[in-house]
């Protein structure tokens, strides 16, 4: 956030070469874990761009996160995005999901990777995907409508994943919801055939948020 409001989108990212974040590293000195909605200070080596995941920035690992406050239903509401057309682009549906991946030559064409939207007919499924494959594991994926555009993407928040899988299989009505869209890094399904997927990253309900 900025003085003000909020700024650009920003997304933590290790050294690694997988660039994700360990626990530790994200740990604030008094050992907690951050929470979605938290607002934090965050030491930055440089911008760490990669495709189309413009927003990355790579953290200084030697610094302890901080948290200053966190963002309630109210102020989160502000920071939702206005999306008049498809969430990147909707030519390409993976075997269980509907408008939930785009193909490397078109992604390779966008700018960013995130976005945080209030979708309408949310719906969090619990289903078992791969049972043909001898792959029979349950998961959770979100399906909504937003700007006239149909989608059933996978589901990464972990706090939503818990409380789902402990439920029966079936899908779930979320009466209102804010969701942060994140386009995720290109995944080889096939030789030849890589795709970056569109997540739900996060789903905050505003009972999540506090409210």
């Amino acid at each position: 956030m900025v003085q003000g409001g909020f700024g650009d989108w920003v997304r933590p990212v290790s050294e690694r070469p997988t660039r994700e974040i360990s626990e530790e590293e994200r740990r604030f000195e008094n050992g907690r874990q951050p929470n979605v909605l938290d607002v934090l200070a965050i030491e930055m080596r440089a911008r760490a761009p990669s495709g189309h995941q413009q927003e990355n920035h790579e953290i200084d690992a030697s610094y302890y996160w901080v948290r200053r406050r966190s963002v309630d239903w109210q102020e989160l509401l502000g920071a939702v995005e206005h999306v008049d057309g498809p969430l990147w682009a909707n030519n390409s549906s993976s075997y269980y999901g509907t408008n939930d991946r785009v193909e490397a030559a078109e992604a390779a064409g966008f700018a960013r990777s995130l976005y945080l939207i209030r979708p309408q007919e949310l719906r969090i499924a619990v289903v078992v995907e791969g049972a043909q494959f001898n792959n029979p594991r349950r998961r959770v994926r979100a399906r909504f409508r937003l700007a006239g555009h149909q989608y059933f993407v996978a589901v990464t928040d972990p706090i939503v994943e818990e409380q789902y899988l402990a439920l029966p299989d079936n899908e779930y009505p979320v009466p209102d919801a804010v969701v942060c869209m994140s386009l995720g890094e290109l995944h080889t399904d096939s030789p030849g055939h890589a795709y970056a997927y569109k997540l739900a990253a996060a789903v905050i309900t505003p009972q999540r948020a506090g409210r």
